[in-house]
Protein backbone atom coordinates (compact mmCIF):
# COMPACT_ATOMS: atom_id res chain seq x y z
CA UNK A 1 0.00 0.00 0.00
CA UNK A 2 2.78 2.42 0.89
CA UNK A 3 4.68 1.46 -2.28
CA UNK A 4 1.56 2.12 -4.33
CA UNK A 5 1.27 5.60 -2.87
CA UNK A 6 4.94 6.34 -3.68
CA UNK A 7 4.45 5.06 -7.24
CA UNK A 8 1.40 7.25 -7.77
CA UNK A 9 3.26 10.29 -6.44
CA UNK A 10 6.21 9.53 -8.74
CA UNK A 11 3.78 9.49 -11.68
CA UNK A 12 2.78 13.04 -10.80
CA UNK A 13 -0.62 12.63 -9.18
CA UNK A 14 -1.61 15.18 -6.55
CA UNK A 15 -0.74 14.18 -3.01
CA UNK A 16 -4.20 14.58 -1.47
CA UNK A 17 -5.98 12.56 -4.18
CA UNK A 18 -3.19 9.98 -4.24
CA UNK A 19 -3.53 9.26 -0.53
CA UNK A 20 -7.33 9.16 -0.64
CA UNK A 21 -7.41 7.11 -3.85
CA UNK A 22 -4.87 4.55 -2.66
CA UNK A 23 -6.76 4.26 0.62
CA UNK A 24 -10.06 3.58 -1.14
CA UNK A 25 -8.51 1.10 -3.62
CA UNK A 26 -6.85 -0.91 -0.86
CA UNK A 27 -10.00 -0.76 1.26
CA UNK A 28 -11.78 -2.39 -1.68
CA UNK A 29 -9.05 -5.04 -1.84
CA UNK A 30 -9.45 -5.64 1.90
CA UNK A 31 -13.18 -6.17 1.46
CA UNK A 32 -12.63 -8.47 -1.51
CA UNK A 33 -9.92 -10.54 0.18
CA UNK A 34 -11.65 -10.51 3.59
CA UNK A 35 -8.64 -9.01 5.42
CA UNK A 36 -8.22 -7.37 8.82
CA UNK A 37 -11.02 -5.13 9.98
CA UNK A 38 -12.59 -5.42 6.53
CA UNK A 39 -13.31 -9.10 7.17
CA UNK A 40 -16.90 -10.09 6.52
CA UNK A 41 -17.32 -7.45 3.85
CA UNK A 42 -18.02 -4.70 6.39
CA UNK A 43 -16.81 -1.27 5.21
CA UNK A 44 -17.98 0.48 8.39
CA UNK A 45 -14.42 1.32 9.43
CA UNK A 46 -14.23 3.84 6.57
CA UNK A 47 -17.10 5.73 8.18
CA UNK A 48 -14.79 6.93 10.92
CA UNK A 49 -13.13 9.26 8.42
CA UNK A 50 -16.22 11.49 8.62
CA UNK A 51 -15.89 11.68 12.39
CA UNK A 52 -12.25 12.76 12.00
CA UNK A 53 -13.11 15.43 9.43
CA UNK A 54 -15.97 16.70 11.59
CA UNK A 55 -13.58 16.77 14.55
CA UNK A 56 -11.23 18.93 12.48
CA UNK A 57 -14.04 21.43 11.89
CA UNK A 58 -15.20 21.36 15.52
CA UNK A 59 -14.67 24.73 17.21
CA UNK A 60 -13.11 22.98 20.21
CA UNK A 61 -10.23 21.86 17.96
CA UNK A 62 -9.00 25.30 17.03
CA UNK A 63 -5.25 24.72 16.85
CA UNK A 64 -5.19 24.12 13.07
CA UNK A 65 -6.84 27.51 12.54
CA UNK A 66 -3.34 28.84 13.19
CA UNK A 67 -2.19 27.38 9.85
CA UNK A 68 -3.94 29.85 7.48
CA UNK A 69 -3.19 32.71 9.88
CA UNK A 70 0.55 31.99 9.93
CA UNK A 71 0.51 31.48 6.15
CA UNK A 72 -1.20 34.85 5.72
CA UNK A 73 1.38 36.47 7.98
CA UNK A 74 4.32 35.05 6.05
CA UNK A 75 2.99 35.70 2.57
CA UNK A 76 2.00 39.26 3.48
CA UNK A 77 5.50 40.05 4.73
CA UNK A 78 6.96 38.58 1.55
CA UNK A 79 4.63 40.21 -1.02
CA UNK A 80 4.68 43.63 0.64
CA UNK A 81 8.50 43.72 0.32
CA UNK A 82 9.01 43.94 4.09
CA UNK A 83 11.24 40.85 3.82
CA UNK A 84 13.18 42.38 0.91
CA UNK A 85 13.81 45.56 2.91
CA UNK A 86 15.21 43.45 5.76
CA UNK A 87 17.63 41.67 3.43
CA UNK A 88 18.85 44.83 1.76
CA UNK A 89 19.30 46.70 5.05
CA UNK A 90 21.16 43.86 6.75
CA UNK A 91 23.38 43.45 3.70
CA UNK A 92 24.28 47.14 3.80
CA UNK A 93 24.89 46.96 7.55
CA UNK A 94 27.36 44.05 7.44
CA UNK A 95 28.72 44.63 3.94
CA UNK A 96 31.94 46.28 5.12
CA UNK A 97 32.85 43.22 7.20
CA UNK A 98 34.62 40.31 5.51
CA UNK A 99 31.90 37.70 5.10
CA UNK A 100 29.32 40.29 6.09
CA UNK A 101 26.85 39.38 3.34
CA UNK A 102 26.94 35.79 4.53
CA UNK A 103 26.22 36.92 8.09
CA UNK A 104 23.29 39.03 6.90
CA UNK A 105 21.82 36.13 4.89
CA UNK A 106 21.90 33.85 7.94
CA UNK A 107 20.44 36.47 10.29
CA UNK A 108 17.70 37.53 7.88
CA UNK A 109 16.99 33.85 7.18
CA UNK A 110 16.42 33.42 10.90
CA UNK A 111 14.09 36.45 11.01
CA UNK A 112 12.16 35.33 7.95
CA UNK A 113 11.88 31.82 9.39
CA UNK A 114 10.38 33.26 12.55
CA UNK A 115 8.04 35.52 10.63
CA UNK A 116 6.99 33.31 7.69
CA UNK A 117 7.65 29.69 8.62
CA UNK A 118 7.40 28.81 4.91
CA UNK A 119 10.57 27.18 3.55
CA UNK A 120 9.83 27.63 -0.15
CA UNK A 121 8.93 31.32 0.19
CA UNK A 122 12.05 32.05 2.25
CA UNK A 123 14.46 30.27 -0.11
CA UNK A 124 12.93 31.88 -3.20
CA UNK A 125 12.86 35.36 -1.66
CA UNK A 126 16.46 35.18 -0.48
CA UNK A 127 17.58 33.58 -3.73
CA UNK A 128 16.06 36.36 -5.82
CA UNK A 129 17.41 39.19 -3.68
CA UNK A 130 20.65 37.99 -2.09
CA UNK A 131 22.19 35.59 -4.61
CA UNK A 132 22.82 38.17 -7.38
CA UNK A 133 24.29 40.60 -4.82
CA UNK A 134 26.64 37.99 -3.34
CA UNK A 135 27.83 36.88 -6.77
CA UNK A 136 28.32 40.47 -7.93
CA UNK A 137 30.59 41.19 -4.98
CA UNK A 138 32.82 38.18 -5.53
CA UNK A 139 31.41 35.56 -3.18
CA UNK A 140 32.10 31.96 -4.15
CA UNK A 141 29.11 30.51 -5.95
CA UNK A 142 29.02 27.45 -3.73
CA UNK A 143 29.12 29.50 -0.51
CA UNK A 144 26.42 31.89 -1.70
CA UNK A 145 24.12 29.03 -2.69
CA UNK A 146 24.80 27.02 0.45
CA UNK A 147 24.18 29.89 2.86
CA UNK A 148 20.92 30.88 1.15
CA UNK A 149 19.54 27.33 0.95
CA UNK A 150 20.51 26.48 4.54
CA UNK A 151 19.16 29.72 5.99
CA UNK A 152 15.93 29.31 4.04
CA UNK A 153 15.23 25.94 5.65
CA UNK A 154 15.34 27.42 9.16
CA UNK A 155 11.57 27.85 8.81
CA UNK A 156 11.30 24.14 9.65
CA UNK A 157 12.61 24.59 13.19
CA UNK A 158 12.54 28.29 14.20
CA UNK A 159 9.17 29.00 15.86
CA UNK A 160 6.51 29.98 15.13
CA UNK A 161 6.64 27.34 12.39
CA UNK A 162 3.76 25.84 10.43
CA UNK A 163 5.62 22.53 10.57
CA UNK A 164 5.57 22.62 14.37
CA UNK A 165 1.88 23.59 14.46
CA UNK A 166 0.84 20.60 12.35
CA UNK A 167 3.37 18.27 13.95
CA UNK A 168 2.27 19.34 17.44
CA UNK A 169 -1.39 18.61 16.73
CA UNK A 170 -0.61 15.18 15.27
CA UNK A 171 1.97 14.12 17.85
CA UNK A 172 -0.16 15.24 20.78
CA UNK A 173 -3.04 12.97 19.76
CA UNK A 174 -0.77 9.99 19.10
CA UNK A 175 1.14 10.52 22.35
CA UNK A 176 -1.97 10.61 24.53
CA UNK A 177 -3.42 7.48 22.94
CA UNK A 178 -0.12 5.56 23.05
CA UNK A 179 0.44 6.36 26.72
CA UNK A 180 -3.07 5.23 27.65
CA UNK A 181 -2.49 1.99 25.75
CA UNK A 182 0.77 1.59 27.73
CA UNK A 183 -1.14 1.89 31.02
CA UNK A 184 -0.30 5.54 31.74
CA UNK A 185 -3.76 7.01 32.32
CA UNK A 186 -2.59 10.51 33.27
CA UNK A 187 0.10 11.59 30.79
CA UNK A 188 1.10 15.25 30.77
CA UNK A 189 -0.62 17.00 27.86
CA UNK A 190 1.59 18.38 25.10
CA UNK A 191 0.72 21.58 23.25
CA UNK A 192 2.02 23.45 20.24
CA UNK A 193 3.38 26.03 22.71
CA UNK A 194 5.54 23.26 24.22
CA UNK A 195 6.95 22.51 20.79
CA UNK A 196 7.62 26.19 20.09
CA UNK A 197 9.56 26.49 23.34
CA UNK A 198 11.37 23.20 22.75
CA UNK A 199 12.47 24.12 19.22
CA UNK A 200 13.79 27.57 20.16
CA UNK A 201 17.19 26.57 21.61
CA UNK A 202 18.05 23.97 18.91
CA UNK A 203 17.04 26.51 16.25
CA UNK A 204 19.24 29.23 17.74
CA UNK A 205 22.08 26.69 18.05
CA UNK A 206 21.83 26.04 14.32
CA UNK A 207 21.99 29.78 13.61
CA UNK A 208 25.08 30.20 15.82
CA UNK A 209 26.88 27.30 14.13
CA UNK A 210 25.99 28.71 10.70
CA UNK A 211 27.49 32.07 11.72
CA UNK A 212 30.60 30.39 13.14
CA UNK A 213 31.08 28.52 9.85
CA UNK A 214 30.74 31.78 7.90
CA UNK A 215 33.27 33.46 10.20
CA UNK A 216 35.70 30.56 9.77
CA UNK A 217 35.53 30.81 5.99
CA UNK A 218 35.99 34.59 6.11
CA UNK A 219 39.12 34.09 8.26
CA UNK A 220 40.79 31.10 6.63
CA UNK A 221 39.46 31.34 3.06
CA UNK A 222 38.97 35.10 2.58
CA UNK A 223 38.57 34.84 -1.20
CA UNK A 224 35.28 33.03 -0.76
CA UNK A 225 33.63 35.83 1.21
CA UNK A 226 35.12 39.29 0.61
CA UNK A 227 33.94 42.56 2.06
CA UNK A 228 32.04 45.01 -0.12
CA UNK A 229 34.04 47.96 -1.39
CA UNK A 230 32.49 51.26 -0.39
CA UNK A 231 30.09 49.60 2.02
CA UNK A 232 31.07 52.05 4.77
CA UNK A 233 29.53 54.90 2.82
CA UNK A 234 26.34 52.93 2.13
CA UNK A 235 25.84 51.79 5.74
CA UNK A 236 22.28 52.64 6.85
CA UNK A 237 21.73 55.23 9.54
CA UNK A 238 20.49 54.11 12.97
CA UNK A 239 17.10 55.63 12.18
CA UNK A 240 16.82 53.72 8.88
CA UNK A 241 17.98 50.55 10.57
CA UNK A 242 15.38 50.91 13.32
CA UNK A 243 12.64 51.72 10.83
CA UNK A 244 13.26 48.56 8.80
CA UNK A 245 14.24 46.00 11.45
CA UNK A 246 12.40 46.96 14.63
CA UNK A 247 8.79 46.47 13.40
CA UNK A 248 9.34 42.87 12.15
CA UNK A 249 11.36 42.07 15.28
CA UNK A 250 8.59 43.48 17.47
CA UNK A 251 6.04 41.37 15.58
CA UNK A 252 8.09 38.20 16.07
CA UNK A 253 8.55 38.93 19.78
CA UNK A 254 4.83 39.64 20.16
CA UNK A 255 3.78 36.41 18.47
CA UNK A 256 6.31 34.07 20.07
CA UNK A 257 6.43 35.89 23.41
CA UNK A 258 2.66 35.84 23.87
CA UNK A 259 2.72 32.06 23.50
CA UNK A 260 5.69 31.47 25.79
CA UNK A 261 4.38 33.68 28.61
CA UNK A 262 0.92 32.12 28.37
CA UNK A 263 -0.85 35.32 27.34
CA UNK A 264 -2.22 33.74 24.16
CA UNK A 265 -2.76 30.35 22.56
CA UNK A 266 -0.89 29.61 19.30
CA UNK A 267 -4.08 30.36 17.36
CA UNK A 268 -4.58 33.71 19.10
CA UNK A 269 -0.89 34.55 18.60
CA UNK A 270 -1.23 33.66 14.91
CA UNK A 271 -4.13 36.13 14.67
CA UNK A 272 -1.92 38.80 16.24
CA UNK A 273 0.78 37.94 13.69
CA UNK A 274 -1.64 38.21 10.77
CA UNK A 275 -2.94 41.58 11.97
CA UNK A 276 0.60 42.82 12.64
CA UNK A 277 1.80 41.74 9.18
CA UNK A 278 -1.14 43.58 7.59
CA UNK A 279 -0.29 46.75 9.53
CA UNK A 280 3.39 46.47 8.51
CA UNK A 281 2.37 46.05 4.88
CA UNK A 282 0.06 49.05 5.08
CA UNK A 283 2.85 51.19 6.52
CA UNK A 284 5.34 49.92 3.90
CA UNK A 285 3.08 50.48 0.89
CA UNK A 286 1.33 53.64 2.11
CA UNK A 287 2.00 57.31 1.57
CA UNK A 288 4.87 57.49 4.07
CA UNK A 289 2.67 58.72 6.96
CA UNK A 290 1.67 55.56 8.83
CA UNK A 291 -0.36 57.40 11.49
CA UNK A 292 -3.26 54.95 11.40
CA UNK A 293 -0.96 51.92 11.52
CA UNK A 294 0.98 53.33 14.47
CA UNK A 295 -2.28 54.12 16.26
CA UNK A 296 -3.49 50.58 15.69
CA UNK A 297 -0.23 49.20 17.06
CA UNK A 298 -0.58 51.39 20.14
CA UNK A 299 -4.15 50.14 20.57
CA UNK A 300 -3.03 46.49 20.41
CA UNK A 301 -0.30 47.13 22.96
CA UNK A 302 -2.71 49.00 25.27
CA UNK A 303 -5.20 46.14 25.35
CA UNK A 304 -2.75 43.81 27.11
CA UNK A 305 -2.37 45.81 30.36
CA UNK A 306 -6.07 46.67 30.28
CA UNK A 307 -6.87 42.95 30.40
CA UNK A 308 -4.73 42.65 33.52
CA UNK A 309 -5.90 45.80 35.32
CA UNK A 310 -9.64 45.51 34.64
CA UNK A 311 -12.29 42.81 34.45
CA UNK A 312 -13.50 43.32 30.88
CA UNK A 313 -16.19 40.64 30.87
CA UNK A 314 -19.52 42.16 29.86
CA UNK A 315 -21.78 39.17 30.68
CA UNK A 316 -22.17 40.12 34.33
CA UNK A 317 -25.18 41.30 36.32
CA UNK A 318 -23.30 44.18 37.99
CA UNK A 319 -20.25 46.00 36.62
CA UNK A 320 -18.34 48.36 38.88
CA UNK A 321 -17.55 51.88 37.71
CA UNK A 322 -13.83 51.03 37.79
CA UNK A 323 -14.35 48.21 35.31
CA UNK A 324 -16.67 50.36 33.19
CA UNK A 325 -13.85 52.86 32.79
CA UNK A 326 -11.54 50.02 31.74
CA UNK A 327 -14.11 48.82 29.20
CA UNK A 328 -14.31 52.33 27.75
CA UNK A 329 -10.54 52.46 27.39
CA UNK A 330 -10.49 48.99 25.81
CA UNK A 331 -13.22 50.03 23.37
CA UNK A 332 -11.14 53.06 22.39
CA UNK A 333 -8.08 50.87 21.88
CA UNK A 334 -10.12 48.49 19.70
CA UNK A 335 -11.37 51.45 17.67
CA UNK A 336 -7.76 52.45 16.96
CA UNK A 337 -7.03 48.89 15.81
CA UNK A 338 -10.06 48.92 13.50
CA UNK A 339 -8.98 52.29 12.06
CA UNK A 340 -5.45 51.04 11.33
CA UNK A 341 -6.69 47.77 9.86
CA UNK A 342 -9.16 49.55 7.59
CA UNK A 343 -6.40 51.85 6.35
CA UNK A 344 -4.03 48.92 5.74
CA UNK A 345 -6.71 46.93 3.92
CA UNK A 346 -7.38 49.83 1.58
CA UNK A 347 -3.66 50.45 1.02
CA UNK A 348 -2.82 46.83 0.23
CA UNK A 349 -5.87 46.42 -2.01
CA UNK A 350 -5.32 49.50 -4.18
CA UNK A 351 -2.24 48.11 -5.89
CA UNK A 352 1.19 49.49 -6.50
CA UNK A 353 3.80 49.81 -9.21
CA UNK A 354 3.48 49.65 -13.00
CA UNK A 355 1.70 46.29 -12.98
CA UNK A 356 -0.96 47.50 -10.52
CA UNK A 357 -0.02 44.67 -8.20
CA UNK A 358 -2.86 44.15 -5.73
CA UNK A 359 -0.96 42.82 -2.74
CA UNK A 360 -3.97 41.97 -0.58
CA UNK A 361 -5.65 40.01 -3.36
CA UNK A 362 -2.49 38.00 -4.09
CA UNK A 363 -1.83 37.31 -0.42
CA UNK A 364 -5.38 36.09 0.18
CA UNK A 365 -5.29 33.92 -2.95
CA UNK A 366 -1.95 32.38 -1.97
CA UNK A 367 -3.17 31.81 1.60
CA UNK A 368 -6.30 30.12 0.27
CA UNK A 369 -4.30 27.85 -2.04
CA UNK A 370 -1.84 26.78 0.65
CA UNK A 371 -4.53 26.28 3.29
CA UNK A 372 -6.66 24.20 0.92
CA UNK A 373 -3.59 22.12 0.09
CA UNK A 374 -2.86 21.47 3.77
CA UNK A 375 -6.40 20.43 4.68
CA UNK A 376 -6.99 18.44 1.48
CA UNK A 377 -3.86 16.44 2.28
CA UNK A 378 -5.14 16.02 5.84
CA UNK A 379 -8.42 14.52 4.59
CA UNK A 380 -6.67 12.24 2.09
CA UNK A 381 -4.23 11.13 4.78
CA UNK A 382 -7.11 10.21 7.10
CA UNK A 383 -8.53 7.82 4.49
CA UNK A 384 -5.07 6.37 3.88
CA UNK A 385 -4.35 5.91 7.61
CA UNK A 386 -7.71 4.30 8.39
CA UNK A 387 -7.27 1.76 5.59
CA UNK A 388 -3.63 1.16 6.53
CA UNK A 389 -4.60 0.39 10.12
CA UNK A 390 -7.64 -1.58 9.06
CA UNK A 391 -5.39 -3.91 7.07
CA UNK A 392 -3.08 -4.34 10.08
CA UNK A 393 -0.31 -2.11 8.75
CA UNK A 394 0.31 -0.40 12.09
CA UNK A 395 0.69 -3.77 13.81
CA UNK A 396 3.14 -4.91 11.13
CA UNK A 397 5.23 -1.75 11.49
CA UNK A 398 5.20 -2.06 15.29
CA UNK A 399 6.29 -5.71 15.10
CA UNK A 400 9.06 -4.79 12.65
CA UNK A 401 10.39 -1.97 14.81
CA UNK A 402 10.16 -3.94 18.06
CA UNK A 403 12.07 -6.75 16.40
CA UNK A 404 15.11 -4.56 15.70
CA UNK A 405 18.18 -5.39 17.78
CA UNK A 406 19.40 -2.63 20.09
CA UNK A 407 16.20 -1.74 21.94
CA UNK A 408 14.34 1.61 21.95
CA UNK A 409 17.26 3.70 20.71
CA UNK A 410 17.65 1.44 17.68
CA UNK A 411 13.96 1.96 16.95
CA UNK A 412 14.42 5.72 17.25
CA UNK A 413 17.40 5.63 14.89
CA UNK A 414 15.47 3.53 12.36
CA UNK A 415 12.54 5.97 12.45
CA UNK A 416 14.85 8.95 11.94
CA UNK A 417 16.63 7.26 9.03
CA UNK A 418 13.34 6.34 7.40
CA UNK A 419 12.02 9.90 7.68
CA UNK A 420 15.29 11.28 6.36
CA UNK A 421 15.04 9.11 3.24
CA UNK A 422 11.33 9.84 2.77
CA UNK A 423 12.13 13.55 2.98
CA UNK A 424 13.79 13.20 -0.44
CA UNK A 425 10.46 12.32 -2.04
CA UNK A 426 7.68 13.53 0.26
CA UNK A 427 6.90 16.99 1.62
CA UNK A 428 6.66 17.47 5.37
CA UNK A 429 2.85 17.39 5.19
CA UNK A 430 2.75 13.84 3.83
CA UNK A 431 5.33 12.71 6.37
CA UNK A 432 3.50 14.30 9.29
CA UNK A 433 0.04 13.14 8.27
CA UNK A 434 0.96 9.65 7.02
CA UNK A 435 4.24 8.47 8.55
CA UNK A 436 4.10 10.04 12.02
CA UNK A 437 0.77 8.42 13.03
CA UNK A 438 2.28 5.02 12.16
CA UNK A 439 5.64 5.29 13.94
CA UNK A 440 4.79 7.63 16.83
CA UNK A 441 2.75 5.07 18.83
CA UNK A 442 5.73 2.72 18.78
CA UNK A 443 8.10 5.38 20.09
CA UNK A 444 5.73 6.56 22.81
CA UNK A 445 4.97 3.03 24.00
CA UNK A 446 8.46 2.65 25.53
CA UNK A 447 8.48 3.26 29.29
CA UNK A 448 11.24 4.91 31.30
CA UNK A 449 12.50 3.82 34.71
CA UNK A 450 9.66 5.59 36.52
CA UNK A 451 6.90 4.37 34.21
CA UNK A 452 6.81 7.60 32.21
CA UNK A 453 7.38 7.82 28.46
CA UNK A 454 11.02 7.13 27.58
CA UNK A 455 10.88 9.55 24.62
CA UNK A 456 9.09 12.81 25.34
CA UNK A 457 7.02 14.12 22.40
CA UNK A 458 8.66 17.56 22.52
CA UNK A 459 12.07 16.00 21.99
CA UNK A 460 10.71 13.64 19.33
CA UNK A 461 9.10 16.60 17.51
CA UNK A 462 12.32 18.61 17.54
CA UNK A 463 14.28 15.59 16.28
CA UNK A 464 11.79 15.12 13.44
CA UNK A 465 11.88 18.83 12.51
CA UNK A 466 15.70 19.02 12.42
CA UNK A 467 15.84 15.69 10.59
CA UNK A 468 13.42 16.83 7.88
CA UNK A 469 15.25 20.14 7.60
CA UNK A 470 18.44 18.16 6.93
CA UNK A 471 16.68 15.98 4.39
CA UNK A 472 15.26 18.97 2.50
CA UNK A 473 18.82 20.31 2.22
CA UNK A 474 20.61 17.10 1.18
CA UNK A 475 21.64 16.53 -2.48
CA UNK A 476 20.45 15.41 -4.89
CA UNK A 477 16.74 15.46 -3.97
CA UNK A 478 16.39 18.16 -1.29
CA UNK A 479 13.37 20.40 -1.87
CA UNK A 480 15.30 23.55 -0.94
CA UNK A 481 17.79 22.80 -3.72
CA UNK A 482 15.02 22.72 -6.32
CA UNK A 483 13.59 26.01 -5.01
CA UNK A 484 17.00 27.66 -5.31
CA UNK A 485 17.75 26.12 -8.70
CA UNK A 486 14.52 27.65 -10.00
CA UNK A 487 15.61 31.22 -9.19
CA UNK A 488 19.41 30.96 -9.57
CA UNK A 489 21.01 32.57 -12.65
CA UNK A 490 22.34 30.40 -15.45
CA UNK A 491 25.92 31.07 -14.33
CA UNK A 492 25.27 28.99 -11.20
CA UNK A 493 25.38 25.28 -11.90
CA UNK A 494 23.53 22.58 -10.03
CA UNK A 495 26.92 21.25 -8.91
CA UNK A 496 27.66 24.64 -7.32
CA UNK A 497 24.47 24.33 -5.29
CA UNK A 498 25.26 20.75 -4.24
CA UNK A 499 28.81 21.66 -3.28
CA UNK A 500 27.63 24.68 -1.31
CA UNK A 501 25.06 22.87 0.84
CA UNK A 502 27.33 19.92 1.72
CA UNK A 503 29.02 21.58 4.75
CA UNK A 504 25.63 22.81 5.97
CA UNK A 505 24.26 19.27 5.78
CA UNK A 506 27.20 18.19 7.97
CA UNK A 507 26.32 21.00 10.42
CA UNK A 508 22.70 19.85 10.47
CA UNK A 509 23.70 16.25 11.19
CA UNK A 510 26.04 17.41 13.98
CA UNK A 511 23.28 19.47 15.62
CA UNK A 512 20.86 16.56 15.26
CA UNK A 513 23.34 14.31 17.08
CA UNK A 514 23.81 16.95 19.78
CA UNK A 515 20.04 17.14 20.37
CA UNK A 516 19.91 13.33 20.40
CA UNK A 517 22.70 13.14 22.98
CA UNK A 518 21.34 15.99 25.14
CA UNK A 519 17.52 15.89 24.97
CA UNK A 520 17.40 18.65 27.61
CA UNK A 521 18.18 21.11 24.78
CA UNK A 522 14.60 20.52 23.66
CA UNK A 523 12.88 19.76 26.96
CA UNK A 524 14.45 22.25 29.37
CA UNK A 525 12.84 25.47 28.15
CA UNK A 526 9.26 24.11 28.01
CA UNK A 527 9.70 22.92 31.59
CA UNK A 528 10.89 26.37 32.69
CA UNK A 529 8.28 28.35 30.75
CA UNK A 530 5.24 26.18 31.40
CA UNK A 531 6.26 24.88 34.84
CA UNK A 532 6.30 21.18 33.96
CA UNK A 533 9.44 19.06 34.35
CA UNK A 534 9.60 17.14 31.09
CA UNK A 535 11.18 13.77 30.46
CA UNK A 536 14.61 13.92 28.86
CA UNK A 537 14.70 10.49 27.19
Amino acid sequence: MFGGALLALALGYHVAFTLAGVGIVFAGLGLWLDLGLFAGGDPAILGSVFDRIFGLMDTSTEILIAVPLFVFMGVMLERSAVAADMLETMGALFGAVRGGLGFSVVLVGMLLAASTGIVGATVVTMGLISLPVMLRHGYAKSLACGSIAASGTLGQIIPPSIVLVILGDTLSNEYMQARRDAGDWAPDPVSVGDLFAGALLPGLLLVLVYLAFQAGLATFAPRTSPSIAGAHAARPSPAALARVLLPPLALIVAVLGSILVGAATPTEAAAVGAVGALLLAGARLGDGRPIAELAATAGMVAILPLRVLFDLRINRDAIAGYDQAGMALAAGACALVVWGLARSLVTTFRGRGENDERVLFEVCAQTLRMSCMVFAIFIGAQIFNITFRGLGGDESVAALLHGLPGGPWAVMAAVMLTMFLLGFFLDFLEIVFVVVPVVAPVLFAFNGAGGEALFHPVWVAVMIAVNLQTSFLTPPFGFALFYLRGVAPASVSTLDIYRGVTPYVAIQVAVLLVVAAWPALATWLPGVVFGQPLATG
